[in-house]
């Protein structure tokens, strides 16, 4: 497994841009001095303008392992800076700069022999695709639940690749907050102590949890997990506020 190596600013193509929700792109970045990254990191992405502005932005990383081809997921920010230009005008072919891996904390190694518990709120799920994903790719028999709240169906980042990894030793859970599907068992709602006790592994199987998302999503899950009798020490969680 590659580990963490921080270095400078890469220069960095956009080789392919692709819509997946409304207000979400998938971006693959090819960076030939891109060094790997483990699952679970993010890297600062630099843009700069005509004029010589720029502006540095975080974002956690989809894709995992060696290679020099970076999958991100960005989804836009009603007022942002960065994050409308990278949903709705960057194209093929343009320019960019990346400076990572970054973190080595909130990340899984398929060395790791605990069940995973992972949560996710709206484009929190981009780092957990990549555990969930490594964690398919290693053939680990050990579990692998995933919680993954979203406003509606429409809104879900990687829907589809998620549903065909359910498995025996992987589970999907959806939270809708606005609106739900016809099918589904739950009403809208906001991630609660109920959602978690029926669905996440129990403090008692001793799961790695990582929770990524807003931070009051965050809070609100982190607090839960700890209210049930979870270690604190074995709850990861990484916070965003987009722009």
């Amino acid at each position: 497994m590659v580990e963490p190596i921080v270095a400078g600013w890469l220069p960095g193509t956009v080789a392919s841009a692709t819509r997946m929700t409304p207000h979400g792109r998938i971006l693959e970045l090819q960076v030939p001095s891109w060094p790997g990254n483990l699952p679970g990191q993010h890297l600062d992405l630099r843009l700069t303008a005509e004029d010589g502005y720029q502006a540095v932005r975080s974002y956690s990383v989809a894709s995992f392992g060696a290679g020099t081809s970076i999958e991100l997921a960005v989804e836009e920010v009603a007022d942002g800076e960065v994050s409308p230009y990278l949903v709705d005008d960057v194209q093929p072919g343009d320019q960019l700069e990346v400076r990572g891996p970054i973190g080595n904390y909130f990340v899984w190694r398929d060395s790791q022999t605990d069940p995973v518990q992972l949560i996710a709120g709206g484009s929190g799920s981009v780092p957990l695709v990549s555990i969930a994903r490594a964690h398919q790719r290693s053939k680990s028999t050990t579990g692998c639940r995933f919680i993954y709240s979203v406003r509606t169906p429409a809104d879900a980042l990687y829907a589809d690749e998620l549903m065909g990894l359910v498995s025996s030793t992987f589970t999907l859970d959806w939270v809708y907050t606005r609106q739900a599907p016809p099918e589904s068992p739950r009403k809208p709602g906001r991630i609660d102590r109920s959602i978690i006790e029926t669905t996440a592994f129990t403090p008692a199987e001793k799961p790695m949890v990582y929770v990524c998302g807003p931070t009051s999503f965050v809070e609100a899950v982190a607090g839960i997990l700890v209210d049930l009798g979870h270690d604190p020490m074995r709850i990861k969680t990484e916070r965003f506020g987009g722009v």
